[in-house]
């Protein structure tokens, strides 16, 4: 069973820039799929990003799209999330999540997977927090 750990979280203005990590326990990390999500108090918690197993292609939530890129370096069991242009409304507690897969995990497969709420396996999450 994976362990998510997610760090790099904080405070910043509207405008900047954080990047968040999440480091996996699993040697076979490669085999899943693996997303960031967030949840905003008063809401329901969103997937804003996923990452096939390849690291090659991925699907953002339109919100996100074109200011974070989700990344993953399978060599260190670590995802990350870069967030630029960053707005008040992105603020939320924001975690990763993973869906074990197998080796050859498509963005559409990753994707459905969030649709279908089947990312099983969750970090503890980081704060987020951007003022105006």
């Amino acid at each position: 069973q994976v362990q998510l750990v997610e760090s790099g979280g904080g405070s910043v203005q509207a405008g900047g820039s954080l990047r968040l990590s999440c480091a996996a326990s699993e040697s076979t990390y490669n085999t899943y799929c693996m997303g960031w999500f967030r949840q905003a108090p008063g809401k329901e918690r969103e997937g804003v990003a996923v990452i096939a197993t390849g690291g090659s292609a991925t699907y953002y939530t339109s919100s996100v799209k074109g200011r974070f890129t989700i990344s993953r370096d399978n060599a260190k069991n670590t995802l990350y999330l870069q967030m630029n242009s960053l707005k008040p409304e992105d603020s939320a507690i924001y975690y990763c999540a993973a869906s074990r897969c197998g080796p050859y995990c498509s963005t559409d497969f990753c994707y459905t997977r969030l649709t279908k709420g089947e990312y099983n396996y969750w970090g503890q999450g980081t704060q987020v927090s951007v003022s105006s």
